[in-house]
């Protein structure tokens, strides 16, 4: 007994030590496997447009009619917009003006040098919406991390925000195993991502589709951003920065909104676990709650059962 109260004082103390270490990013690490520049030229056939904001170029995409109501798309941690594909088209073919964008320092959006957290992704929205003119309102719809930014966003422009769909979101406390606390250590965790990204983010796409069948194409098509300069450094800032871990605050701030809140959760979710599903619903008590049998991307792997669901959500009448 006392020797497993002493590894847990043990591990307590790291953990806190960690915590509260100043976590500044190493301007002076060098990560491997980056070998490109994110410019022009490597932009040049990527799908979509450009356009520059106060914090470097945003890349999105724009599809569906011109005077349709307009749904933003926010991808989470680490896989760029083109997660979203099913749902981009599906709203689109449904009528909607639908918009995905790359979150700064993943896909095609810059990867600048600064803290990759809540108001760093709070401006990119902001600032984007006012870019495309999309009116005074738009609807939301947030996957993981991005169903965090989106809760963030809502919570602190209400007025922008029309309805709101979070799809297996992030932000609430969970465990976490001992390696996610060394992250934050300063070259502790530049070394673990610069050596084990990759390996492990593949590995977690793979944990993530529910149908197997789905991780080798995104895979695939995930690997090529890791070639451009900055990828992992903005990975490893957003986990140091970016609550993800830390946001039932603002959870509880959009449930006591007057807002219509869609929740869709996969019930074999490894990364966002489904119980998890309880606390967002006790902090947002007026949402509508949908659990579906799939992981952590229901939207990817169960479009013909998600599809409508949010279709129906954003065709409502907002009182």
């Amino acid at each position: 007994m006392k020797r497993t109260e002493s590894f847990t004082n043990s591990r307590r103390v790291l953990c806190a030590s960690v915590v509260t270490k100043d976590d500044v990013m190493r301007k002076d690490y060098r990560f491997h496997g980056e070998t490109q520049n994110l410019d022009a030229t490597a932009r040049a056939n990527a799908p979509g447009q450009f356009v520059t904001l106060t914090d470097g170029i945003t890349h999105y995409e724009m599809a569906g009619p011109a005077d349709g109501l307009p749904v933003v798309l926010i991808h989470g941690f680490s896989v760029p917009a083109f997660i979203w594909d099913p749902t981009f088209i599906g709203l689109a073919d449904a009528g909607f003006r639908v918009i995905r964008y790359d979150l700064f320092g993943r896909g095609y959006s810059d990867r600048s040098d600064v803290v990759y957290n809540q108001a760093l992704f709070d401006r990119q929205l902001g600032e984007l919406l006012e870019a495309l003119a999309l009116g005074p309102a738009v609807n939301l719809v947030g996957l993981s991390m991005g169903g965090g930014i989106a809760v963030y966003f809502t919570a602190h422009h209400p007025e922008r925000v029309r309805r709101l769909a979070l799809i297996d979101p992030s932000g609430m406390p969970m465990r976490q195993p001992l390696p996610a606390h060394l992250l934050r250590i300063p070259l502790v965790g530049e070394w673990l991502i610069d050596h084990f990204a990759e390996k492990l983010i593949i590995m977690g796409m793979a944990r993530d589709a529910y149908a197997r069948a789905k991780a080798p194409e995104l895979a695939d098509r995930y690997r090529e951003q890791m070639r451009y300069r900055g990828f992992k450094r903005a990975i490893l800032s957003t986990w140091r920065h970016g609550r993800l871990f830390a946001m039932t605050d603002v959870y509880r701030a959009v449930g006591q909104q007057d807002r219509p809140v869609l929740l869709i959760w996969g019930r074999g979710d490894k990364t966002v676990p489904f119980p998890i599903s309880e606390k967002v619903r006790q902090a947002i008590p007026q949402a509508e709650f949908h659990p579906i049998d799939a992981g952590h991307i229901p939207h990817h792997e169960k479009p013909e059962i998600v599809n409508p669901l949010l279709v129906r959500f954003f065709g409502q009448l907002t009182p």
